[in-house]
């Protein structure tokens, strides 16, 4: 994976004001080098964790624009990855060896908030950024009082279903305007499901904790709970049940779901998927450009979307994000990059590039990212659902999820504890790892 209003802004730069302040920036820059400057020229070093080969061009095609049209102010392109990126952020930031312009995701960035690694953007964004993103994806990247990253790119998890097999069940087929509830869903894998070792859905749970609890808000679940004094407790109510108990019961009770798949990652299930042993998978949406790759030719699938509970399609997410390291000398130009980046027009390009949607409001009204063609429209049309994944601002959570949740509920969808025992693990030992965090 934060909520404090935008209200408390106490400058707002226009994007005019942020051009001038590169051309002065520029011009009184020292070249020493000390500061990443050299011969009057600003050297800004932005680190990307982009993979797929197209959201590396788009990412350093961007770079390449933006240098052209800023001679005094040029981004040197670092490559990051997602694997390590924590604890080489965190290595780099203590060494003084931060890149200016960090890109990570929303339920990464606590630590280096609280830590006082990340600088507050309030004041350094331009309000067309500001407004441009909906409150609701800046709750993910504000701690305290402070907005500590730009959130861009997000991805609910979908269902992707075999098409052909969908339609010759006759079962109802859902949409954003008519999803199936939870029960339904349960009722549906079961038709879908025949003794000849045809499953209706597969479950890629090796990691549970952040599918279970980002599902669970359509349902009304919420697990952590922030007290008028401030601290964070972990309650399990009938709404953080529905997810988990619909998943238990696909498994041990209606042999609608493998229970082979549990411990696997989402890239795993496809080979049985496009083999015709699962109906649907229940996937991140960038899972699409996968498929479109790897399907083999002659599969027909399509992109349906989550059940819906009390809460509707309510889903968490965590956004990628764009940071300003607190120690950067150059903090004006690095938010007037970031800016940059995040143009409409270029979010579209870096949506498209990692096959995510962007959190900008004129970005989702493209008609590339509306298209029927690969299930884009139905990501678009959930766009508005998507909300702050629960545990975003929670200290102590990784601790949490590690220790606790991970292998109670590992054990729960197995079948080897109940409901009951689920709950005093998540609650009471969860609890006790929460309060440590909050003395």
């Amino acid at each position: 994976m934060r909520t404090r209003r935008w209200a408390r802004v106490r400058t707002r730069w226009s994007a005019a004001a942020v051009a001038g302040l590169l051309l002065v920036a520029g011009a009184g820059c020292s070249g020493d080098g000390g500061d990443g400057s050299r011969d009057g020229r600003i050297t800004l070093r932005f680190q990307s964790l982009a993979w797929q080969k197209e959201s590396v061009d788009v990412n350093k095609e961007l770079v390449r624009e933006w240098n052209a049209a800023h001679p005094d102010v040029q981004v040197e392109y670092v490559q990051g990855s997602w694997d390590s990126v924590h604890d080489q952020l965190l290595t780099s930031f203590e060494g003084g060896e931060a890149p200016d312009v960090v890109h990570d995701a929303s339920d990464d960035l606590a630590d280096f908030a609280y830590g006082g690694y990340l600088a507050d953007l309030r004041g350094l964004l331009s309000e067309r950024l500001r407004s441009d993103i909906p409150e609701r994806s800046w709750e993910t990247t504000t701690f305290g009082d402070g907005v500590y990253g730009v959130p861009f790119l997000q991805e609910p998890r979908v269902l992707i279903a075999n098409a052909e097999w969908l339609e010759k069940s006759g079962v109802r087929i859902p949409t954003p305007r008519e999803p199936w509830s939870w029960s339904e869903f349960r009722a549906v894998t079961a038709e879908l499901a025949d003794a000849d070792g045809k499953y209706g859905v597969a479950w890629p749970l090796k990691e549970p904790v952040s599918a279970t609890l980002n599902l669970s808000l359509s349902a009304g679940g919420r697990l952590f709970h922030r007290g008028d004094d401030g601290k964070v407790r972990i309650r399990f109510e009938e709404g953080d049940a529905v997810v988990p108990r619909t998943i238990r019961d696909q498994v041990n009770a209606d042999a609608s779901a493998p229970d082979s798949t549990l411990g696997s990652g989402g890239s795993d299930t496809l080979p049985g998927f496009f083999g015709g042993k699962y109906a649907m998978v229940p996937l991140g949406f960038s899972y699409r450009q996968q498929i479109v790759q790897q399907a083999p030719e002659g599969f027909r699938w399509r992109v349906l979307p989550a059940p819906a509970g009390a809460d509707g399609l309510a889903q968490g997410v965590s956004p990628q994000t764009l940071s300003v390291a607190q120690d950067s000398p150059h903090k004006e130009e690095a938010a007037a990059f970031i800016d940059f980046l995040l143009r409409p027009r270029n979010m579209v390009r870096l949506a498209l590039g990692d096959w995510m949607l962007p959190t900008g409001t004129r970005a989702l009204r493209s008609p590339s990212l509306r298209r029927p063609k690969d299930g884009w429209e139905v990501g678009t049309a959930l766009a508005g659902t998507l909300r702050s994944a629960p545990a975003q601002s929670v200290r102590g959570y990784p601790e949490w999820k590690d220790k606790v949740a991970t292998p109670a509920l590992q054990e729960y969808y197995s079948g080897a504890i109940g409901l009951g025992e689920l709950r005093r693990r998540l609650t009471t030992d969860g609890n006790r790892v929460l309060n440590r965090y909050q003395r």
